[in-house]
């Protein structure tokens, strides 16, 4: 009686189990689908014309692409190649806020994590005290600053208010608090400087954390539309949000064109995280489980 009782027990938390499995499957299917969704729509309406994209039903697959879309999405409303411009002008900026944030809050990052001092704490968690400041709150005093400085309509003046961040020092520093101490401590005694450790030792060996914080940092500046919005009135500096704006606004007809729009603008964040996602994935969690 007792091993049948056993062996029904057993059978019972097989079904959970499976139901489990079953049901968390289900709801992640559910969740991919809800995610690849809005960009299989964006890439099917980009190849259709603009009154197709509204029809009901749907047609998920055009019956002949309109790759025109892609041409009229390049030359812009005004056929001036504008939009290559814009592309190279995001590329520029993104780039450059994803160098700096590496190189300084990875060298934050580092004295903060393996460097004892006076105040240390303090001075974390006053950085980290940052992040709980909206973008919106110091807009109006960085665009004065802006103003004052001679910063509007140049590309320098999108790079210099976010050359680090709050958030870059605080992955970097949770990284480094598990690297071992003793690795840095042979280094000292090789007769390595402070700098030839950062460069040789901790710079080569954070490669996880250093790849997150370089796409969040790009894709954070590729998509930004407010500051540039405030700073940036020529056309030939305009970044790839403001031109979408425009673009948008004027020719919001056109369905068709306007994904192709979205879908190059998207196309190179895409890339980048597949390129780097190996590093990605194992660097999302860098900062779990670190004491703060």
């Amino acid at each position: 009686m007792k091993h049948k009782t056993s062996r029904l027990s057993t059978h019972w938390n097989t079904i959970k189990y499976n139901a489990g499995s079953l049901l968390a499957t289900a709801i992640l299917i559910i969740a991919c689908s809800a995610a690849i969704l809005p960009f299989a729509f964006m890439l099917s309406a980009s190849l259709m014309p603009g009154h197709d994209v509204t029809t009901i039903p749907y047609r998920w697959i055009p019956e002949t692409p309109l790759w025109s879309n892609y041409l009229r999405a390049l030359k812009g409303s005004a056929g001036s190649w504008i939009y290559l411009r814009n592309i190279a002008n995001s590329f520029i900026v993104a780039s450059s806020v994803a160098l700096s944030s590496v190189i300084l809050a990875s060298l934050t990052g580092y004295g903060l994590a393996k460097f004892h001092f006076k105040g240390r704490n303090i001075v974390f968690m006053g950085i980290m005290a940052t992040m709980m400041i909206p973008f919106e709150t110091v807009m109006i005093p960085l665009y004065l600053t802006a103003v004052k400085f001679n910063l509007q309509n140049r590309l320098i003046g999108l790079i210099l208010p976010f050359l680090t961040s709050a958030f870059g020092v605080f992955l970097m520093r949770q990284f480094l608090l598990g690297f071992p101490d003793e690795l840095l401590d042979a280094a000292r005694i090789d007769g390595c400087s402070e700098f030839q450790i950062y460069r040789s030792i901790v710079f080569r060996n954070a490669t996880p954390a250093i790849a997150t914080l370089a796409i969040l940092a790009f894709r954070g500046q590729w998509d930004n539309l407010i500051w540039p919005l405030l700073i940036i009135q020529k056309e030939k500096l305009k970044t790839i949000p403001l031109y979408i704006v425009l673009f948008t606004s004027e020719l919001s007809t056109d369905e068709g064109a306007m994904m192709a729009v979205a879908v190059i603008a998207a196309l190179p964040v895409f890339i980048l995280f597949f390129t780097m996602s190996k590093y990605f994935l194992s660097g999302a969690g860098v900062y779990t489980g670190s004491k703060i």
